[in-house]
């Protein structure tokens, strides 16, 4: 028998103009959802032009959250939306920056690997972020592997990419690669009308560089009329059914469908020549959109960190919230609370309507007060409580001070001094100069005590969740804690180090060294979160039965 040739790739290259936030990676991971529904394999990588090797030393006020693939990359958030739209990880190889790329190139001129050759731009660094893009593809694992650039067109950071797409284009052919340009058509007010002359520039832009996009994808907040389709297709050198409307929508689960109705998946079919006439299997898909449009209960959670003016710093939690809420059929409301705000005095008033509370993970001293005294609120009233990363950490500490009766006790990452350092330095972490890379880092085993609130919620005793940390649990007061009623249920059966902890007299009341929200997905929602949510329904419930 033959041997069976390897999987053919084709590369689509989603480019963005105009302004940054477009939806370039909603965009991406909708036509990879459309096109995943039709039965072809798809993955999508983003490239992103800061020179930052990766995202994981940026403040989350720079660059929103840092996600945390099983392998360990610290990555940038949009890898979230991918594996939360298609259901399938991402690794390393799927988020790669300008800074990487230099890095590996000077590494190996440092190595002599260019033979005494001047190292240049073009074609060292091309070639590097070339053999990057077409890495996955190569793998014969993917029909289809979807390359999202990320910045604006123009940017001087991002032309490296933009020819190395050119390149490719141009080595590959028409029928291998597809450039989809997306970008916004402005409404302006005062004259009433959408303008395309943005677009019209973005497009220009693209073309100095050597790139003719393919299908243009308008973001607009007024449906786009046949007249202006026809103008944007003439004067940006595309076919008319190659101008694709994107409207601003309710929710980005909305997106697949939206881009289903105006044949973005047919389109990048028939233009990349792969023959599919199966239909998009979305059934499962409107579903959730539809549990998640009509609920029939709602909760009130807070959602307590130092990072709450920007939302994406806590990205995957609120989405997490929302697959959680779908399957529960239950609306999460979340009560922003910023922690530095949080003190004895206000704490009643901020945390007693709410129906449960969630403890952010971050780092450093700032708002840790306010963490600790909302613990202890809801330890005290009954309110189910979800710790995550350092929100667990600080549980540990409530209880460590309050109940305990451990006076001082801290975290060493806080208190260097304090004479009960109940949250310890990782001993692999004591002698570490670089920052970035360096923290524990990726997907470890956990393994869960049968006779637990966790073993309830996963119904099974082995279970892989992802880390992104420094700090633990101090097992020389393992004993203290036991015997005290806080229960540590979680072990990471390797380095016998804390995974997860609980309180079993408590309603619902867990905290998790790992990231949970890292692994929720619209077809896989989280059971910690949908349990959570479970809870503060049954919170909830309880306050109206008193109430009446």
């Amino acid at each position: 028998m033959a041997a069976t040739a390897p999987k053919t790739a084709k590369y689509i290259f989603v480019t963005g103009g105009v302004t940054s936030s477009l939806g370039k990676g909603i965009i991406a991971s909708s036509l990879a959802k459309l096109l995943q529904s039709r039965g072809l394999s798809v993955t999508i990588q983003k490239f992103d032009p800061y020179i930052n090797v990766d995202p994981g030393t940026l403040n989350p006020y720079e660059h929103g959250e840092c996600y945390v693939t099983d392998d360990g990359a610290e990555t940038d958030l949009d890898l979230g939306h991918y594996e939360r739209f298609l259901n399938v990880r991402t690794s390393q190889a799927n988020n790669v920056t300008t800074g990487r790329i230099y890095y590996n190139v000077i590494m190996r001129e440092r190595r002599g690997d260019f033979l005494g050759r001047t190292v240049q731009v073009v074609p060292h660094i091309t070639d590097e972020i070339k053999k990057n893009m077409m890495l996955l593809g190569e793998s014969g694992d993917y029909d289809v592997v979807i390359t999202e650039i990320g910045g604006c067109v123009g940017d001087i950071e991002s032309l490296p990419f933009i020819e190395a797409v050119r390149q490719i284009k141009f080595e590959l052919g028409e029928k291998d690669t597809l450039i989809i340009h997306l970008t916004l058509i402005p409404y302006l007010r005062s004259a009433g009308e959408l303008k395309t002359k943005p677009t019209q520039h973005s497009v220009r832009m693209l073309q100095e560089a050597g790139i003719q996009p393919d299908i243009l994808v308008c973001r607009t907040e007024h449906p786009l009329p046949d007249d202006l389709r026809k103008k944007i297709a003439l004067f940006c050198n595309v076919q008319i059914n190659s101008v694709i409307e994107a409207m601003d929508a309710e929710t980005i689960y909305d997106v697949p469908l939206l881009m289903r109705k105006e044949r973005l998946d047919q389109r990048a079919l028939y233009m990349l020549d792969i023959y599919n006439d199966q239909d998009a299997e979305l059934d499962s898909w409107k579903s959730f959109l539809s549990k998640l449009k009509n609920p029939s209960d709602s909760v009130r959670i807070g959602l307590v960190g130092k990072y709450v003016e920007l939302h994406d710093a806590y990205k995957s939690i609120v989405e997490s919230f929302i697959h959680a809420g779908a399957m529960n059929e239950c609306k999460v409301n979340i009560e922003w609370i910023h922690s530095e705000t949080l003190t004895p005095q206000n704490a009643i008033e901020k945390l007693q309507n709410l129906d449960g509370v969630l403890v952010a993970p971050g780092f450093g001293e700032r708002g840790i007060d306010g963490k600790i005294e909302a613990i202890r609120y809801v330890r005290e009233q009954g309110i189910p409580f979800f710790g995550i990363c350092l929100g667990m950490q600080m549980a540990v500490i409530e209880y460590a001070r309050n109940v305990l009766g451990l006076a001082g006790a801290h975290s060493f990452e806080m208190d260097n001094d304090s004479p009960h350092a109940v949250i310890n330095l990782m001993a692999d972490q004591k002698d570490l100069e670089n920052k970035g890379g360096t923290m524990r880092l990726g997907a470890y085993d956990c393994k869960i005590k049968k006779d637990s609130l966790a073993h309830k919620i996963y119904g099974k005793v082995n279970i892989k969740e992802r880390h992104r940390h420094r700090y633990e649990f101090n097992n020389e007061y393992l004993k203290a804690f036991e015997d005290g009623g806080m229960r540590a249920t979680g072990i990471n059966p390797d380095n016998n180090l804390v995974e997860m902890i609980e309180l079993p007299e408590h309603p619902f009341f867990i905290g998790v060294q790992f990231h949970p929200e890292l692994r929720s997905t619209v077809m896989s929602p989280h059971p910690l979160f949908v349990h959570f949510v479970k809870a503060a329904m049954a919170y909830s419930a309880k306050k109206r039965t008193i109430n009446q």
